[in-house]
């Protein structure tokens, strides 16, 4: 399991300030919507000048026509970050339009679907998807699998089963983790790191719990260590 910060800060500066306190572990960083469109390529490469070994994690879940994905995965690939994703939704064409650009790559980032938004609950994914979370995000995971990405997002509770689905190999990265039973928030499908390590999460992505802590260090620090137990 590898530990992945979400810099979900208002501003750049408050970003890298704490990307900064941070800058003695080599974690996961997530760069977020609003963040990359605010503060664009320079807040990439002001994060790889903190500290070069961090791994950086570029959360804009695309979703176009499977050509215009193409070419932003592309993009993207070019900026030197290490993973990113795409939406699910998109379906099996895009999926291999943007695996099928990418594979010219020698170190080619990462890429993930996005299953379900962790903000859903049942009753709202059903209106849209007309199945359940788990149904769903299941079938998006085996769709995934077999064109050729490298894992999913999903919420702790479907990681085990997707792992069962596609190979234990396949990875799963879940936000909404808080990882001492801190405060949901707006998340409506939230565990604890306990939880995500029983269901083999890969990346369990954390936010609000260390940025909003006093000593956010330190708070990466107590993660890190039950992390290893």
């Amino acid at each position: 399991m590898e530990l992945c910060v979400a810099l979900d800060l208002p501003s750049a500066k408050e970003n890298l300030a704490l990307a900064e306190s941070l800058k003695s572990y080599n974690i996961w960083m997530k760069v977020g919507f609003r963040t990359y469109i605010r503060d664009g390529k320079p807040f990439i490469e002001a994060l790889k000048k903190i500290n070069p070994e961090f791994k950086i994690f570029l959360d804009l879940k695309l979703y176009d026509i499977p050509n215009t994905m193409a070419d932003a995965s592309e993009e993207i690939a070019k900026l030197g970050v290490n993973m990113f994703n795409i939406h699910a939704s998109a379906g099996a064409v895009a999926m291999k339009t943007v695996m099928k650009r990418l594979s010219s790559y020698e170190n080619r980032p990462l890429v993930l679907a996005v299953t379900a938004l962790t903000s859903f609950d049942e009753e709202n994914f059903m209106t849209i998807y007309e199945k359940s979370i788990d149904e769903k995000a299941e079938q998006f995971a085996k769709m995934s699998y077999e064109n050729g990405l490298d894992g999913v997002v999903c919420s702790t509770f479907e990681s085990q089963a997707i792992k069962n689905a596609t190979s234990s190999t396949f990875l799963t990265l879940c936000p909404g983790i808080r990882p001492f039973g801190e405060d949901a928030e707006d998340q409506q499908r939230v565990a604890t790191l306990e939880l995500a390590e029983q269901e083999n999460v890969d990346f369990p992505v954390i936010g609000r719990p260390i940025y909003k802590d006093e000593n956010p260090a330190q708070k990466v620090e107590d993660i890190l260590n039950m992390i290893k137990k």
